[in-house]
């Protein structure tokens, strides 16, 4: 069953999609198993991985309100063990057009049944928002990765979402945790940067992952040509970054199944 990863930060210009886009990047390049799901109207993650995404007529708008089948909607990219469900502007109309359904919160949940076994990854890019999208994807994820600015108003921002990720865990997903907080757009030039680092990991202490995603021109570029950094530019600082995210990810899971198989042999 697939790990299901959701990007969230209801502030926008954080690092959500250039996060999703290229840690689904380098989990494939780990030859994991990756699906990376567009939940965003703007289409960003899926003009990053290269899709037209003003002519796909099969989308996850179309998967949401049952017109194509999930399976139908996944699309192959240039990395042989990523996958995509791209989105578009149709997207706006899915909330209105699922208002009345009845327990619509827990619609990608049970679309995800279809697929989760083709998958060691399930990564969900979502909005700046927190409504019935962004609500489907935290009541759908296992976990969800917080990327963070490095500027004033980040603490704020995370505080906020970490009570609705709480509210959600209490009412609707108890098995939702917090995968861990990712510092994006560092600038060791900045003293606000290291400021605002420093005191988000002195907060949230070990939920603050190790790796800090730099300011790098090579990730804003990245998009523009429909690829990950990690295929535009693999010696960069971006793209070590992200390798670095998905290596620190992957050795917490080994870490976390040890203890499990220790506590349980107890």
């Amino acid at each position: 069953m697939a790990e299901i990863i959701a990007i969230c930060n209801q502030k926008g210009g954080v690092g959500k999609t250039t996060t999703a886009v290229n840690l689904a990047a380098s989990l494939a390049a780990a030859e994991k198993k990756t699906l990376l799901i567009d939940l965003d109207p703007q289409g960003n993650a899926s003009s990053g991985l290269g899709v037209d995404k003003h002519t796909t007529t099969k989308s996850i708008y179309h998967v949401m309100i049952g017109t194509v089948p999930i399976r139908e909607a996944v699309r192959s990219t240039a990395l042989n063990y990523l996958k995509l469900i791209p989105s578009n502007t149709d997207l706006v109309g899915a909330e209105i057009e699922l208002m009345e359904i009845v327990s619509r919160e827990t619609i990608l949940k049970k679309l995800l049944t279809a697929v989760n076994a083709d998958f060691d990854y399930v990564i969900i890019d979502c909005g700046p928002s927190l409504g019935l999208l962004t609500l489907n994807a935290m009541v759908a994820a296992s976990s969800i990765l917080i990327p963070v600015q490095c500027e004033y108003y980040a603490m704020e921002g995370v505080a906020d979402l970490i009570r609705t990720i709480q509210l959600i865990k209490a009412r609707l997903n108890p098995d939702l945790k917090i995968k861990g907080i990712v510092l994006t757009m560092f600038d060791a030039r900045n003293s606000l940067s290291k400021m605002v680092a420093d005191e988000i990991k002195k907060h949230f202490k070990e939920s603050v992952f190790q790796i800090v995603v730099p300011r790098n021109v090579k990730l804003a570029e990245a998009p523009s040509y429909g690829k990950p950094v990690i295929l535009y530019d693999i010696k960069s600082r971006g793209a070590e970054a992200y390798f670095e995210l998905a290596k620190e990810i992957l050795i917490r899971e080994v870490i976390n199944a040890d203890a499990q198989s220790a506590g349980q042999g107890a």
